[in-house]
């Protein structure tokens, strides 16, 4: 009789799991049939997240980096002094990064409008993205810097080396790895950012799970765009981790 009972109850175990499994699957292929439906509306979010992304990138490097690098030698202990620069860039970073973002999008329409010619789409979200992602990477590249050792510093004017060659030659070779970190965790923030530009049209990934998602009530659908913006942000983690490492010149 024990031995009956326990074979009745592995039987009934083995019915259970494979029910959670049927279930599991059921739940799976629903899923894929919802955004099977959406694939479109899916591929067009992505896209338009990724333009929002290189728009806001290409500006941190474009602007982002010598701003940065201008902050490094100009503030008070820095290798080129001026207390007047260093207080107006210092001042943009701060102010930028202190603005809630939602906010922050609302105050810059009108210049976004009278910049891009309308304050919806694309386009224009990426203006705000841009003077954040500018204000975020100054700064992460002004204390990256800061860790390059006096020595180097010191080394470049011995030697009589220009401004530029300053920054070219010693610093930013000196500093790279910790630059290449600084900017994945940029691109992730941006990631993050770029959720809230629905709001003006801008679209993108997060505005296709509200609207498809949240607003539908499909939550499956919001739930599997949250796994996919998951599985972006460590991918983009991973590789730039990857990248610092390879050209760390600190690792032999």
């Amino acid at each position: 009789m024990i031995g009956e009972g326990m074979i009745g109850g592995a039987l009934t175990a083995q019915g259970s799991g494979e029910g959670i499994l049927a279930e599991v699957a059921g739940s799976f292929d629903e899923l894929t049939a919802s955004l099977g439906a959406y694939r479109g509306e899916m591929l067009q979010a992505i896209w338009e997240t990724g333009l929002m992304l290189g728009n806001s990138l290409l500006a941190a490097v474009l602007l982002g980096l010598p701003i940065g690098t201008w902050m490094y030698l100009s503030r008070r202990n820095g290798p080129q002094p001026r207390h007047g620069l260093y207080a107006v860039l210092n001042g943009y970073v701060n102010v930028v990064r202190s603005v809630p973002f939602l906010l922050f999008v609302v105050a810059l329409i009108p210049f976004t409008r009278w910049l891009v010619g309308t304050s919806f789409g694309t386009t224009a979200a990426s203006v705000p993205l841009a003077f954040v992602a500018v204000a975020l990477y100054a700064r992460w590249v002004e204390q990256t810097l800061l860790d390059v050792p006096r020595q180097t510093v010191e080394l470049a004017d011995a030697l009589g080396a220009s401004t530029l060659q300053l920054i070219t030659r010693f610093l930013y070779p000196e500093a790279r790895s910790g630059l290449v970190l600084s900017l994945t965790t940029v691109t992730i923030s941006m990631v993050s950012y770029s959720t809230i530009m629905g709001v003006v049209g801008g679209g993108g990934v997060g505005d296709f799970a509200i609207r498809y998602g949240y607003q539908t009530y499909e939550y499956e659908i919001m739930y599997a765009t949250i796994l996919i913006m998951i599985v972006v942000v460590m991918l983009l983690q991973g590789t730039g981790t990857w990248i610092s490492r390879r050209i760390d010149r600190r690792v032999p």
